[in-house]
């Protein structure tokens, strides 16, 4: 009975582990560190080939880390038709809580090292920290397009 139980707590591990966010790190380019504040309302410019966008982003621990390794230009991979993500070569402090209502347009952070980028509406069980969301999503979906794509985010 105890191995049974051992190995179903092993499977749903390993099955939650693999669920979001591909394994994959890439590089970021165009790094700049530095920024240390994070006021209330602080805004994002992200910008996807000729398309800019601007996000809200968060008040919280999290997102200052964030903020501190920004500008930078990554290349986001495609996972489950909904989501562009990233691996950071290092982690960001964290602060998640139950997914729930996923909105278009959310940046999150899965883990403590995976930006996600949220282009369809869906609802989850797992936990991400919030760092931002985009303040209009209109030509968003057409922007990221359905494979990879480099997106360029930076401090306004």
């Amino acid at each position: 009975m105890k191995n049974l139980i051992t190995t179903i707590f092993v499977f749903i591990s390993f099955s939650v582990s693999l669920a979001s966010c591909n394994q994959e790190e890439k590089t970021i380019t165009n790094q700049t560190n530095g920024n240390t504040t994070n006021p209330i309302g602080s805004k994002m410019k992200i910008t996807i080939d000729t398309s800019v966008f601007t996000a809200t982003l968060t008040d919280d621990e999290t997102t200052a880390a964030f903020q501190t390794i920004l500008p930078m230009t990554i290349n986001m991979s495609e996972l489950n038709g909904n989501e562009k993500f990233f691996y950071f070569a290092s982690t960001l402090p964290s602060n998640a809580s139950p997914g729930g209502s996923i909105q278009v347009g959310d940046l999150m952070l899965y883990g403590n090292n995976c930006l996600v980028l949220f282009y369809e509406n869906l609802n989850t069980s797992y936990s991400y920290s919030r760092l931002g969301k985009i303040d209009n999503t209109t030509g968003l979906v057409a922007a990221l397009g359905s494979g990879n794509v480099t997106i360029k985010l930076e401090l306004e």
